[in-house]
């Protein structure tokens, strides 16, 4: 019976982490060569399946594999492409086991967030219902740590200690301006739904005063005179205020401050951006001095600032996912189980992709402080290992040494297959 070949692929909006996930499968893989074949990662996500365009991870070294530890972003490239409902698409479904029949694939492994757990556990349906069974498992990643079960997500680690850090530093610059210049600072973070990042920039204030002195959460329905009554009490005690915004928050009627109209590739609203909105609300109603930044990508590629428990984490995830295929578990995803808060310490559990899919974790309420405009002492329990430890990646010439892998295609055995991107 010959030894059956891996499909690896990462989803969905990267990370300074999911390399290190695909570092943490492929190395495991390599070790067990006496059970599993060639590692193929997707050219862009699923889309590489679809399009047959797989790449060779065999024709890596060992060297440029490891280099992936330290390297941010996908690697492999990612897409923003949801599978439809097998009812809706057969057609899809049908070309991704033809694809795996002819590149003698028995392992599917989809690196990303909800949409992508979704889509890993369509294709263990469908390959059992093709005949042609294959070992499906999903690997955790997402920036916003809305997936459930597990107790955090890699990625979001890393974020979080980037929002926390540059809240605490820019905040640092607005306070020695305030007197003569800007009194107001807002940084605008990510998170449509769920408001964990933003919940992030909290661990910078330690003690009263400290900034950020606001937190906006998509779970609270902005009040616009509470908040503005907020950032005047904040001016008028520290000289200043910071304030961390989430993308998605949203007022009483639940319409986003910042829609911009449209819809992204997972029909999700489009945002436009709601930092210069929060600011120049405060500056009609209060006339305070302002500047606004929106972390962006800059958040989730920053792998310079990268937390080591979440660089650990992330690789331990790629680990258990072939792990727990060469057990024969199928249709699972790994997860991080916390053990104690203090000191840190947490194992790896497993959990049924049915149960993980299309559902979104949202900050508690006991999180938010009873105001709506901060987070509680509990909250920062849970957040302050997330971002502890430092793994700073090699530097060349004074900056990050990151690799750039050949990415080489195999051969293409099946005709091309056209579908809606």
């Amino acid at each position: 019976m010959s030894k059956k070949n891996i499909f690896y692929a990462q989803s969905g909006g990267v990370t300074a982490v999911i390399n290190a996930s695909a570092c943490g499968l492929i190395e495991t893989a390599r070790k067990n060569s006496d059970k599993v074949g060639k590692v193929y990662a997707g050219l862009n996500g699923i889309i590489g399946a679809l399009h047959e365009d797989l790449i060779d991870t065999s024709l890596e070294s060992d060297e440029d594999i490891h280099a992936l530890r330290h390297t941010p972003s996908g690697a492999f490239g990612s897409c923003r492409y949801k599978l439809k409902s097998i009812e809706e698409s057969k057609a899809q479904y049908e070309r991704l086991i033809e694809v795996f029949k002819a590149h003698d694939i028995g392992y599917f492994f989809y690196n990303g967030g909800g949409d992508s757990q979704d889509t890993a556990h369509k294709v263990s349906q469908i390959g059992e219902k093709m005949g042609y069974p294959v070992t499906c498992v999903g690997i955790p990643k997402t920036v916003d740590n809305d997936l459930p079960i597990t107790d955090n997500c890699p990625g979001f680690g890393s974020v979080a200690k980037y929002v926390a850090v540059s809240i605490r530093e820019a905040s640092f610059d607005v306070a020695s301006m305030a007197k003569t210049s800007t009194k107001i600072f807002v940084m605008e973070v990510m998170g449509r739904h769920a408001g964990w990042i933003a919940a992030a920039g909290g661990i910078a204030a330690e003690k009263e005063g400290d900034a950020p002195h606001i937190i906006l959460f998509p779970e609270v329905a902005f009040d616009q005179e509470k908040f503005l009554a907020k950032v005047d009490n904040a001016v008028k005690n520290y000289g200043y205020c910071s304030i961390v915004v989430s993308e998605g928050v949203r007022n009483a009627e639940g319409k986003f401050l910042a829609e911009a109209g449209g819809t992204d590739a997972f029909g999700h609203a489009q945002l436009g951006g709601v930092a210069p909105v929060v600011a120049q609300m405060i500056k009609d109603n209060l006339g305070y001095k302002y500047h606004w930044a929106v972390a962006d990508y800059l958040q989730r590629a920053a792998r310079h600032i990268a937390s080591k428990n979440d660089v650990e984490q992330a690789y331990a995830m790629g680990e258990a996912a072939m792990n727990l295929a060469l057990e024969g578990k199928n249709a699972v995803m790994p997860t991080v189980v916390r053990t104690s808060d203090n000191p840190y310490t947490w194992e790896i559990g497993s959990a049924n992709l049915a149960d993980v899919a299309n559902v979104e974790k949202m900050m508690p309420e006991d999180f938010i402080s009873e105001d709506g405009f901060g987070i509680t002492e509990k909250c920062r329990t849970y957040l302050q290992p997330l971002i502890s430890g430092e793994d700073y990646p090699p530097y060349e010439n004074g900056l990050p040494k990151y690799v750039v892998l050949k990415n080489q295609l195999v051969e293409k055995k099946l005709p091309t297959f056209d579908f809606d991107e």
